[in-house]
């Protein structure tokens, strides 16, 4: 089975606002609030916030951390969404703040991490749980006897997936504040082992976002922003192993304290470009002049401090451009769009959230209509529950691409490209953490009024590569590894179908 796809009107839509299909080029107030949709929705301490598909199902939920409380798994029903975690994953009394999901065993379904956080620095008290689907349950993987030895017991912030060499298997890489790096792959015993030394990564640092994507390399490269000390930039060498070139790469920023990062290509010339934000400091949008060389051209409104949290590159209006979304904590957030040759701040509508305690915030399309939802955590300073936001009615076009591993995971990491109107539009497969959070997997493509796309390309991590031509709109395509070897393309009614 080689790509699915999903006509747009087919589920409930989340968006009854359009439900006319009313014809909207103009998008005056980006985001609407429909938090009444958060059907299991406790005011309580909420921080990270993963979309990875926690039941087997084949559709997307929401994995949000808890402090102090119980961990939330929000599934879409149709009329809004409930909580599905069972006690395993709610973990109550844990203090949950980062999640990211990833293919750990290459079993094609992914492992859940979750970090927990009950000291500033240093030494904590609870340690990190790693869930594995295993004989109809999930089991923490930390709480084997092998794996004992190895588990983390310093602060961290947040957690991404890793696949350093390409093959599908992918390793879970903690940003610990005042403790080393650490990367947990399993060894050929099947142990969990902190791989980190080897590897060139086990730095020490106040460790706070990280992305990862074929950056300034072919492979999976590594940034991650700081506070209390330069960021990194981790290039992969190609032999499983890192060297840290912030300081040539002019992004190293010493003096500032790191948070929330995103990767798009912001200025259209098919480089990867990175924009996050400092806490109370100057935020940036390093733009990559060549390869491994960065400037920041961020304008005096984007840079403007903030008591910034998760920052978020996506096209919430479908318009062929993505927007830049600043979460804030206490303060109001912020939306910046590409509008006639420069990034301008756009109306945010409803999730300006003026008193809104920002912790953490994800993306995704939960309801299959061709249009981003944004979802936001709040904590840290009070108990809040969480919110919910829709893009406005508007009937661009949009394409949404999920490609997936050899094993039969999402591929993140993996780039997509696509080519219509005389533009290259492109997208990494997020594999967490921004900044507490991971997106989902999926590469969403807004079109605009246009309709007409030349072509798909997926650049897998191991330099493998699928062209998918004329490809219809308003679809989701999923894209096997081994598309294009020994199969011609399909069709399914599924959103996605794991091989």
């Amino acid at each position: 089975m080689f790509f699915s796809w999903r006509n747009q009107g087919k589920p409930r839509s989340l968006h009854p606002d359009n439900a006319d299909n009313t014809v909207i080029y103009r998008v005056r107030t980006m985001l609407i609030d429909k938090s009444s949709l958060l059907l299991d929705n406790p005011t309580q301490l909420n921080y990270g916030i993963a979309v990875t598909d926690v039941d087997g199902d084949g559709a997307f939920e929401l994995f949000v951390a808890g402090f102090g409380k119980r961990n939330l798994v929000l599934k879409w029903q149709g009329t809004g969404f409930i909580d599905i975690a069972d006690e395993g994953l709610a973990d109550p009394g844990r203090q949950a703040i980062g999640v990211a999901a990833g293919d750990l065993d290459g079993d094609g379904r992914e492992e859940i991490y979750v970090l927990n956080t009950d000291t500033f620095m240093g030494r904590k008290k609870f340690g990190d749980r790693l869930f594995d689907w295993q004989n109809g349950a999930w089991t923490d993987l930390f709480a084997l006897p092998q794996n004992q030895d190895s588990l983390n017991l310093r602060a961290g912030r947040s957690v991404a997936w890793i696949d350093r060499d390409g093959d599908g298997r992918y390793g879970c890489l903690i940003a610990n504040y005042g403790g080393p790096i650490r990367l947990y792959e399993l060894n050929t015993d099947g142990m969990l082992a902190d791989v980190a030394p080897e590897a060139g990564l086990a730095m020490t640092t106040g460790g706070r976002g990280i992305v990862a994507l074929p950056l300034v390399s072919e492979r999976m490269d590594i940034f991650m922003a700081n506070e209390n000390g330069a960021n990194f930039l981790f290039r992969n060498q190609g032999d499983g192993t890192f060297v840290n070139i912030a300081a040539i790469a002019g992004i190293s920023d010493p003096y500032e304290h790191g948070r929330g990062v995103a990767a798009l290509d912001a200025n259209g010339d098919g480089r990867f470009d990175l924009v996050y934000g400092n806490w109370q400091g100057s935020h940036r949008l390093y733009i990559q002049q060549e390869p491994g060389k960065f400037r920041d051209i961020a304008s005096t409104a984007l840079s403007l401090p903030s008591r910034i949290r998760t920052v978020i590159a996506a096209d919430f209006d479908n318009d062929g451009y993505e927007e830049i979304f600043f979460n804030n904590i206490g303060q109001p957030n912020r939306l910046f769009g590409w509008r006639e040759g420069k990034w301008t701040t756009l109306d945010i509508g409803n999730a300006l959230e003026p008193t809104g305690l920002g912790t953490g915030a994800a993306i995704g399309d939960f309801d299959g209509d061709g249009r981003l939802e944004l979802i936001i955590a709040h904590g840290e300073s009070g108990e809040q529950p969480l919110s919910l936001y829709h893009s406005s009615a508007n009937s661009n076009a949009w394409l949404r691409v999920l490609p997936l591993t050899a094993q039969g995971a999402p591929a993140r990491g993996a780039i997509v490209k696509l080519i219509a109107n005389g533009r290259i539009q492109s997208r990494a497969i997020d594999a967490g953490s921004g900044y507490l959070c991971q997106m989902e997997p999926v590469a969403h493509f807004g079109l605009g009024t246009n309709l007409a796309i030349d072509a798909v390309e997926v650049h897998w991590l191991d330099g493998k590569t699928a062209k998918i031509p004329s490809p219809e709109p308003n679809q989701l395509l999923q894209i096997p590894y081994q598309y294009g070897n020994d199969e011609s393309p399909n069709k399914s009614k599924s959103p996605w179908v794991r091989p």
